[in-house]
């Protein structure tokens, strides 16, 4: 009887411990067929991150459009009395005897003549010449005029509009600034003689600096007007014609 339960245990040991069935197979597809790993999809193309665009180059005066973050105090005061340079400088032209001579000027020296729109000249070379009314000294000139010379405008990349009198022994280059819908702000400054072969910039020497208004009083005719400059006169006019 011991024997038999012995034999019987060591059965149910025995199966016990024998291998255990493996785990069913995976289903078919529908197709009957047996599925494969999914493949991997195609690699993403590398896109190279895009170039930077070009940058604008500064204007010469820092790349700003405001004239009046370039500008002394002092030269800033003087277009404010711009009304007054006028008043005071056609006055004394014409007591001292040249009251025909700027009647003749007609529309050139009429301090309401600036007129809205087209305001910025197109690139190009200009016939130009000064007008100066008044004198900055006792027993100076009243009027002096000037030939014309040769001017010329520049529209460089960076967008500054530049005005420049090439010829001449008073030559004058400087920036066209935005201001009103009737005029420009000129911010420059002038060479002297012959021999200067180029211009300083404003502020460099402040008594070679001018700032003036830039008006538009023709179909192709501009004036600058620059009122107090620092020699010869109280209020100086350069005439811009094609």
């Amino acid at each position: 009887m011991r024997t038999l339960i012995a034999v019987a245990s060591l059965a149910a040991l025995l199966a016990a411990c024998g291998d255990r069935p493996a785990p069913p197979a995976a289903a078919p597809a529908e197709d009957g067929a047996r599925p494969t790993p999914e493949a991997p999809g195609p690699t993403p193309p590398v896109v190279p991150p895009p170039a930077p665009a070009p940058s604008t180059p500064a204007g010469e005066q820092g790349g700003t459009a405001d004239w009046r973050q370039v500008v002394s105090a002092a030269d800033a005061a003087n277009l404010g009395r711009l009304d007054q340079a006028w008043r005071l400088g056609r006055a004394e032209a014409e007591d001292k005897g040249f009251a025909a001579q700027v009647e003749a000027l007609g529309v050139l020296v009429d301090p309401n003549a600036g007129q809205a729109g087209r305001l910025q000249p197109a690139p190009g070379t200009y016939r130009c010449r000064s007008i100066k009314l008044g004198s900055n000294s006792p027993g100076g000139l009243g009027y002096l005029e000037y030939p014309f010379f040769r001017c010329t405008i520049e529209l460089t990349p960076g967008g500054d509009l530049i005005l420049t009198k090439t010829t001449g022994s008073q030559r004058t280059r400087g920036l066209l600034y935005p201001d009103t819908d009737n005029r420009l702000v000129f911010v420059g400054a002038q060479a002297w003689g012959m021999d200067e072969t180029g211009y300083p910039d404003y502020g460099d020497q402040p008594v070679r600096d001018q700032v003036g208004v830039f008006e538009r009083i023709g179909a192709a005719r501009w004036r600058l007007v620059v009122p107090w400059p620092k020699v010869d006169t109280k209020l100086e006019i350069l005439e811009l014609v094609r």
